[in-house]
């Protein structure tokens, strides 16, 4: 199984860490960190994702220098580069069009979600796409005002309510009619591209699963999964953790 990591993003929200690091390369953990990067090549690897492609763009070097040929971790890695930035999607026209469905997930995903129950869960189904999918709660902070067809009278009122959504995990598998979809140059979200081919009727599911998942979009998401991490290392890396070679 085949599995492609999108790791060229600027991370500009997580500035001024991101000035030095890429995102993905950003350390978890307290005394014996580990990037996040690391986190996502060796579940992976445990998952039996060996052959693993990985998409730069912002500070490449550093990602390449950092995951070599991926040995260490227990899968094979190899690169793309953007030389300018294509979107979510849009690197994807890097790689040759698959044979077989593959896995895409962004760089900096923190999860305990099971990757190969998710591509048999596509396997069995059989569409086009099929994204990882996460409940979200959301509070709003101020009291909501509802109203019906006249804008001034009001029909309802919540005070700092509270709404569950389903949103994206950035994790999707990808059959090979996606990169039909794909043109080199051209800049495709992935959002996007999962709506064109669902357009054209393509069937795109998605698959859910009890499992921790962390946005690391912000400063305090950031701080979040560092706790979250290191009181539940093992439930993240599972078996997957091996012994490692020291940052500085």
């Amino acid at each position: 199984m085949k599995a492609i990591v999108l790791a060229g993003g600027k991370g500009t929200r997580l500035r001024p860490f991101t000035h030095a690091l890429p995102k993905p390369l950003m350390p978890l953990g307290g005394d014996d960190p580990m990037p996040i990067l690391e986190v996502v090549l060796r579940q992976l690897g445990r998952f039996g994702f060996r052959d693993v492609t990985i998409i730069t763009g912002y500070l490449t070097e550093l990602i390449e220098a950092f995951c070599g040929n991926g040995r260490r971790f227990g899968v094979r890695v190899d690169y793309r580069r953007e030389v300018t930035p294509l979107g979510t999607a849009g690197g994807l026209v890097l790689i040759e069009r698959p044979r077989a469905p593959v896995l895409v997930l962004n760089g900096d995903i923190l999860t305990t979600l099971d990757f190969a129950a998710m591509y048999t869960f596509h396997q069995a189904r059989g569409p086009a796409a099929t994204i990882a999918s996460f409940e979200r709660e959301v509070k709003i902070d101020f009291g909501v005002l509802e109203f019906g067809k006249d804008p001034h009278v009001l029909e309802g009122y919540r005070e700092k309510p509270r709404y569950s959504y389903q949103v994206s995990m950035g994790l999707y598998v990808l059959d090979p009619s996606a990169w039909d979809y794909l043109h080199p140059g051209a800049t495709v979200q992935m959002p996007d591209l999962l709506e064109q081919m669902r357009g054209d009727g393509l069937a795109v599911h998605c698959y859910r699963e009890p499992c921790q998942w962390l946005d690391i979009g912000r400063h305090d998401d950031y701080a979040a999964a560092n706790d979250i991490f290191e009181a539940h290392r093992a439930s993240f890396l599972g078996d997957a953790e091996r012994p490692r070679l020291k940052i500085g």
